[in-house]
């Protein structure tokens, strides 16, 4: 026994021993020879361009702090060797500069630039010089990245920000791109029109152009993240690829064919984040910290930000009508800046578009028709002469108007002098007895009463839902889910519809409708959704797949433990009448004589949001399967949307 024991200790180091004695007697041996095969790949390879219509330089712009970002500039052959000087138009992104601006081998500027964020037509019409840098810890550009870095200050020890990070990169670009007048734009889109936004936080005296298209602006108010205090789980997969790695390498992989499938066999969104091991990333851990809307979120959004700056650059906010992301944000953003803008510098348009739809093929989305390519006309009639004006300093070409903005229903361009409209007036449009909607009626005493059940929450869209993505071709139609078909909702007992009596006239709202619930839940804490929908009538002979289409106008979730304040959560008095008051996106739409008014109101949207389980828990992202239970749900004929109706000025088409 003895033996046997010491040869299993001293095992080991024998076996080790070996090893490193034949390892030795292996890299002692001669390595054999063989002759040379030269590799066929040059050291550096230079591409032959002399037939290309722009030069398209790769720099790191050293920062204040000595991180360098790797931008990418193309400039026009026409602004070289002697040539006009030209404006340069910036756009910083997270999402890869080298490929945003290398959509095609191409010997063509105008092909290169046709990625996700340009607006090339115009960009190579107005002969800019295109500049896209990766921000600071992403992609080709050093440092560390920060989901939405923010400011200098409490949330940002560091003396580094988006803001110092602009102003630097102007810096560097002015003073050493010979080919440039000394002018600068930024644009773009969501993450990339969040970056304009903080542009204009101590703006570079060369910044003479912001375009904030779709940005970021509040992430728990109402664009990515959560939406009064609902958590958009939908965007998990998002939060993944985008903070795990420096590359956006790291994959959200699909679990079931059926997103509703996935999410309800999580169970809360706490629990698959912990089975996707999400908790790895910084971000994940901020959102799982903060689910109300406490110092974290509000020191970070923009608007509020914003109405602290003077307005010293030209702005132009641009919207999406059924913006399936940031529908919150610019709206959000005028309404914070335009009482400081003393010298009409702060523009909006307001596009019948999802999501970046304004760089794209504006003449429909989904089913819906507009009778011309709304977006061309955009970026022909506003976006043009915007930069022409401002950026190039060209005083010739007349100022857009304050506002511009595309009526749907009428199917017609508007230009305004401010948003909301002055001539809108708020009209109660009431939820009463028939599940009827009256417009200015008389609230009655009663109530219609639903059962939402956490375990069969109301889909967001017709099942199967395909995953959150932009690849049509693949099946991932999100970015229009928004202008989806209604009545799979209207058909479920647990939601509860109320649609008026066919429209003889029309009804034309401009501005932002507001929800005033007074509902009650069996449960302690409950959502409620409210969707403001234009009902067509049942044969549309010009289009027949419109033929009763349920087209959501204006839609948004509110979390009832929000209802006495958004910083502090608290349980509901179960059964008992509660008011709610919340606004819903703006719209600007004409309900034409022959369609019908409906709302539509529900305890759940999944998986688009996270389920409540109608039970309080202190926070939800950690709910236990147990505290989801079912709930008897009354709209009381209190109810009401307040809708901002402007009188007819005109005649209005007859229903289409």
């Amino acid at each position: 026994m003895k033996s046997a024991l010491t040869f299993a200790r001293t095992a080991p180091l024998f076996v080790s021993l070996c090893i490193a004695g034949l390892a030795h007697a292996q890299t002692a041996a001669p390595a054999p020879q063989y002759p040379a095969l030269p590799s066929e790949t040059p050291a550096e390879f230079k591409a032959a361009t002399p037939g290309f219509n722009y030069v398209k330089r790769t720099v790191m712009i050293p920062m204040r702090d000595g991180t360098r970002l790797n931008t990418v500039i193309i400039v026009p052959k026409a602004a070289m060797n002697g040539g006009t000087k030209a404006p340069i138009l910036l756009t910083r992104t997270p999402y890869d500069a080298a490929s945003l601006v290398g959509h095609a081998d191409s010997s063509d500027l105008e092909s290169i630039l046709t990625g996700y964020d340009n607006a090339a037509d115009v960009i190579v019409e107005g002969g800019y010089i295109r500049v896209v840098q990766d921000v600071r810890g992403k992609y080709g550009s050093e440092g560390d990245y920060v989901m939405n870095r923010p400011l200098h200050g409490p949330l940002n020890p560091t003396p580094v920000d988006h803001s110092t990070d602009t102003w630097d990169t102007i810096e560097w670009l002015t003073k050493n791109i010979p080919e440039t007048n000394g002018r600068v734009g930024i644009i773009g889109i969501s993450y990339d029109g969040f970056l304009p936004l903080m542009a204009l936080v101590n703006p570079h005296p060369a910044l003479k152009v912001s375009v904030p298209m779709n940005p970021m602006v509040d992430g728990w108010m109402g664009d990515d993240w959560f939406h009064h205090g609902a958590f958009r789980q939908i965007n998990m997969s998002y939060i993944q690829e985008q903070v795990v790695t420096r590359g956006n390498s790291a994959k959200w992989f699909i679990s079931n064919y059926d997103d509703y499938d996935m999410y309800m066999r999580a169970g809360s969104a706490g629990e698959l984040g912990r089975q996707r091991g999400l908790e790895q990333s910084g971000f994940w851990r901020k959102v799982l910290e903060h689910p109300s809307y406490d110092a974290f979120w509000q020191q970070q959004a923009m608007d509020k930000i914003l109405a602290r700056q003077p307005v010293t650059v030209p702005t132009l906010l641009v919207h999406s009508l059924w913006d399936a992301e940031d529908i919150y944000g610019p709206i959000a953003v005028y309404k914070a800046i335009k009482p400081n803008d003393k010298e009409n510098k702060v523009f909006l348009s307001i596009g019948p578009w999802s999501h970046g739809g304004a760089i794209g093929d504006g003449s429909s989305l989904g089913t819906l028709r507009f009778g011309s390519d709304t977006a061309l006309h955009w970026r022909q009639e506003v976006l043009k002469p915007f930069l022409a004006r401002y950026l190039k300093g060209d005083e010739s070409v007349p100022a857009i108007p304050a506002v511009t903005a595309f009526e749907t229903g009428t199917n017609q361009w508007r230009n305004l002098a401010a948003w909301p409209l002055s001539a809108a007036k708020p009209v109660a449009l009431r939820l009463v007895e028939g599940q009827k909607a009256v417009l200015g009626g008389a609230a009655d005493k009663g109530y219609d009463e639903y059962v939402s059940d956490p375990g069969k929450p109301v889909p967001f869209r017709q099942r199967p839902i395909p995953p959150y993505g932009y690849d049509e071709a693949k099946g991932q139609s999100w970015p229009r889910w928004l202008a989806d078909d209604q009545r799979e909702a209207s058909g479920r007992t647990d939601v509860a519809t109320f649609v008026s009596d066919v429209l003889t006239a029309p009804v034309k709202i401009a501005g932002e409708p507001v929800a005033n619930l007074v509902a009650s839940t069996s449960g302690t804490d409950s959502d409620w959704v409210v969707k403001l929908i234009d009902v067509y009538p049942d044969q549309v002979g010009s289009q027949p797949a419109m033929g009763g289409y349920q087209l959501m106008i204006s839609g948004d979730i509110f979390r009832g433990r929000y209802r006495e304040g958004y910083e502090t959560a608290k349980p509901l008095a179960p059964n008992k009448a509660l008011s709610y008051r919340f606004g819903l996106p703006t719209a600007n739409h004409v309900f034409l004589p022959g369609h019908r008014i409906m709302v539509q109101v529900q305890s759940s949207w999944f998986p688009l949001y996270d389920r409540n389980p109608q039970t309080f828990v202190p926070n939800i992202f950690n709910a236990k399967p147990s505290d989801y239970k079912k709930a008897t749900q009354r709209v009381y004929h209190g109810s009401f949307v307040e809708l901002p109706i402007v009188e007819a000025s005109a005649p209005v088409a007859a229903a289409h």
